[in-house]
């Protein structure tokens, strides 16, 4: 949206090939993790990647897993095409044929924004959901304007180039200064164009997205509640080195069974949310990369 595209890479690896000397070299590359602890995380990856593989066959569309985004009530794919991307292709006409496969191959939740190579990535898409893909997709896109003015100018122009009459998810972009939750919900701020648009039937739900401050999400949040609304979904970034630095694990989302101010509306940018097992924590003790990788499990 995670959501801020992601690339996946499995490695396989032959213990009964391994030699003395790539023993001592994958030492020498992390002294806290022996020859015994990188073959259990190996296993341990690969049985993740199995559980996730029988997701998909139990409750996805040609393999790809879909689940409920945030407060919607709509199904979306696990796996999103990130917009910035796909305004990037020397022939747009290539934008559109990647568009359309990931529909096909049963994609359905598309992100975009308003400022995303300056409209190209919004155009290249609207062509690309003709001849009925438009149906067949969960459309996302952000605005940037914090004023009425600057809110409602961007809607109607993401509309046009999109082309299209109606937003799925309209989310605020990059909420990641300290004055941005109280403009958007200001007298004559964004938030009343949003609303207005909603109304019209323009847009079906509201989110907003942010990249750098999990007290600033906290804060948007805070915001919102104290003006009676309450965000469909949430977008932050998330990832296996999350835990160790102004954390959005740790500070937003800490135990998705308890009561914490996201739960149960949020989306992840590109990825789906990690956790530590009960009792591990991997930012103290000594606890590099390797190890927080090992005490992540799937949600």
């Amino acid at each position: 949206m995670t959501p801020n595209d992601s690339d996946s890479n499995q490695s396989r690896f032959d213990s009964s090939e391994q030699s003395p000397a790539k023993d001592r070299m994958l030492a020498n590359q992390d002294p806290g993790v022996s020859r015994r602890e990188f073959l259990g995380m190996t296993a341990a990856s690969l049985l993740i990647a199995g559980r996730l593989s029988d997701a998909g066959k139990r409750d996805g569309k040609n393999g790809i897993p879909h689940r409920t985004l945030g407060r919607t009530g709509e199904s979306v794919s696990l796996v999103g095409l990130g917009g910035y991307h796909l305004g990037k292709q020397s022939d747009p006409d290539e934008s559109i044929r990647i568009i359309r496969t990931g529909i096909d191959e049963g994609i359905n939740f598309l992100d975009n924004c308003w400022d995303y190579n300056d409209g190209e990535s919004e155009i290249r898409m609207g062509r690309a959901l003709r001849d009925g893909y438009r149906q067949r997709a969960f459309l996302m896109t952000k605005i940037d304007g914090r004023n009425k003015t600057a809110a409602a100018a961007q809607i109607n122009e993401s509309l046009r180039r999109l082309q299209t009459d109606r937003i799925d998810l309209l989310q605020f972009h990059e909420v990641i200064r300290d004055s941005d939750p109280d403009r958007i919900f200001a007298k004559g701020g964004a938030m009343e164009a949003v609303l207005e648009a909603k109304k019209a039937g323009k847009i079906r739900f509201v989110g907003f997205t942010g990249h750098k401050s999990p007290d600033i999400h906290l804060k948007m949040l805070a915001t919102a509640a104290q003006h009676g609304f309450t965000f469909d979904a949430v977008q932050m970034p998330l990832n296996v080195m999350d835990a160790h630095f102004n954390s959005f694990e740790m500070r937003f989302a800490p135990d998705p069974s308890a009561s914490c101010p996201c739960s149960p509306n949020f989306s992840v940018d590109g990825l789906f949310p990690y956790r530590s097992p009960p009792g591990e924590d991997v930012k103290g003790g000594g606890s590099g990369p390797v190890r927080a990788l090992q005490n992540y499990s799937p949600l």
